[in-house]
């Protein structure tokens, strides 16, 4: 990876929203702006080509979940949308559901498990 590269790759934090216009910080956004495919990015983090860029994607991954959270929490971007991409950095949407009705009768109720063991011949 070249000195220029690396510049490009560290310059890339400052210049995604103003310059880029991206809403949010990409790999696909990095990997546009210094011309180099996806793929390759992936192989030089993997193979520890650059100090640089292994910080860079870092950072991109946390300004990326901090814009999602604080960009869905106020209704500046799309709430799908959102809640998408932040399944990528661990956060789910949990729903619980109780299968009793109020008077108690759709439940199991008490059930009683007895296992049963087959005869040894004898």
């Amino acid at each position: 990876m070249t000195e220029e590269l690396e510049e490009a790759v560290d310059s890339y934090l400052d210049v995604y929203k103003e310059e880029l216009e991206q809403v949010v910080p990409t790999i696909v956004g990095l990997c546009n702006y210094i011309n180099v495919s996806k793929s390759t990015v992936y192989k030089w983090k993997k193979e520890n080509k650059s100090q640089v860029l292994s910080d860079t994607l870092e950072k991109i991954e946390e300004t990326q979940c901090i814009g999602l959270i604080n960009g869905g929490l106020s209704n500046v971007l799309n709430a799908q949308i959102t809640k998408l991409m932040l399944a990528n950095h661990g956060y789910s949407e949990k729903q619980e559901v109780d299968h009793t009705s109020s008077d108690g009768s759709a439940g199991l109720g008490n059930l009683n498990v007895t296992v049963v063991r087959p005869k040894k011949d004898e």
